[in-house]
């Protein structure tokens, strides 16, 4: 017999009351994915004078959740049961602090990528970087491209138990190359930081390629000066930013005969194609208040491929947004709500569908982002038909502890 869903939502309901009770002192600190971490105030920490640095630290997330058959039937089609991400992470420095490095390992079975792959991929991140000043700094290795905002932001600052639909479909992720990182000198609050990457533009542990390599700037703008604790890069105000802060930030990507039908993610193309991302986004904060938003759009010449057999693979081109609200409710407690969508070209309608989703989130900060409770609760529609009646439509709900140091 299955089960219905209001016995999934009471569990739910009861798991986050009894975290609320939790009374543990909160501690907030910002994991960045674009540098290494050299002084933390949590992990294992090993040094000898200025000559070694290790700074060890891992976060795990444990999940449930559960997918409905329809808009209209409750009744449960899929479970989620798992760990969802388990990583573990080394920063430090060697003979000289200019001199860092940054390790990401990652475990679960969707961290080596063996859901989507045919093989296990554990290394996430393998990053040496060079800091000339505190205004600029480079690197070489595997990384995260400066695309947009949500998906630079680290997986473990995150208010939502995943990222959006738009974020999966025109991501730039990760990829290996060079990077560097420049903010520029100014005497007032405001900051320009500028950042690039040349990088092979295949993904994650790439095999040797092509001559084509991808191409990223960024330009990235913040008015009213640095947020508190980094928090540009950290999703919820759980900083309470007395003051106003804003950033906004544009990235380009030129990926030079892909492979992929997304360029760094996605299945193999039957040719290669040449494709253009172009983001926009944007992070305001204020007394527990903070609004981000996305914009994508992907553009490819003849995106669609076919082999000798006649199979058809297509680079998605199209676009897409996303966009937070969220409230903190008291200094532990916080109410989120998401809305996102992915438009395809008409060129690629016949391969690729039009999705929409919006989520409500509760999270419960025990301690910061490194020890917290998340709640969400959601609808997914498809081809603007968002009435309960489309089979294709469903309700989800997903509980999840992320735990870590």
């Amino acid at each position: 017999m299955k089960s219905s869903l209001p016995s999934y939502l009471i569990a739910l309901t009861t798991a986050i009351l009894m975290f609320h009770l939790l009374s543990i002192p909160a501690f907030s600190q910002v994991e960045s994915d674009e540098r290494a971490l050299i002084n933390v105030d949590k992990g294992l920490s090993f040094s000898k004078d200025s000559l070694f640095k290790l700074n060890l630290r891992f976060r795990m997330q444990n999940r449930f959740g559960i997918r409905t058959e329809s808009g209209n039937d409750l009744s449960i089609e899929q479970t989620d049961f798992r760990v969802r991400r388990l990583r573990l992470r080394l920063d430090g420095y060697v003979l000289s602090p200019k001199m860092q490095y940054y390790i990401q390992l990652g475990f679960s079975k969707a961290d080596l990528d063996l859901e989507s792959g045919g093989y296990a991929q554990p290394i996430r991140d393998a990053m040496i970087y060079y800091t000339f000043n505190k205004n600029f700094y480079v690197g070489f290795g595997q990384g995260k491209l400066p695309g947009n905002r949500e998906r630079v932001v680290s997986s473990g600052n995150l208010q939502f138990a995943d990222r959006s639909i738009a974020n999966g479909v025109f991501t730039l992720d990760r990829d290996f190359g060079f990077f560097g990182y420049y903010t520029l000198p100014t005497k007032g609050r405001a900051e320009y930081q500028l950042k690039g990457a040349i990088n092979t533009g295949e993904g994650r542990n790439p095999s040797p390629g092509d001559a084509g390599l991808s191409y990223t700037a960024r330009f990235e703008y913040l008015p009213f000066g640095k947020f508190i604790d980094s928090g540009d890069y950290s999703e919820g105000d759980l900083e309470f930013e007395p003051v106003p802060k804003l950033a906004i930030g544009v990235s380009y990507n030129y990926n030079d005969e892909a492979v992929r039908t997304r360029g760094q993610l996605g299945s193999a193309l039957y040719e290669a194609r040449d494709l253009q991302v172009f983001i926009a986004d944007a992070m305001f904060k204020y007394m527990g208040w903070a609004v981000m938003g996305e914009y994508f759009q992907r553009v490819a010449s003849d995106p669609i491929t076919q082999n000798e057999d006649g199979a058809i693979r297509t680079v998605w081109v199209g676009k897409g947004n996303n966009i937070h609200l969220s409230r903190m409710i008291s200094r532990k407690s916080e109410l989120a709500v998401r809305y996102a969508s992915v438009r395809p070209d008409e060129v690629v309608k016949m391969q690729e569908q039009r999705l929409e989703e919006t989520t409500l989130g509760y999270t419960r900060y025990i301690n910061g982002h490194r020890i917290k409770m998340q709640g969400n609760v959601g609808y997914s529609w498809s081809n603007k038909q968002i009435e309960l009646v489309q089979t294709s439509n469903f309700w989800f709900a997903t509980f999840q502890i992320e735990f870590g140091i």
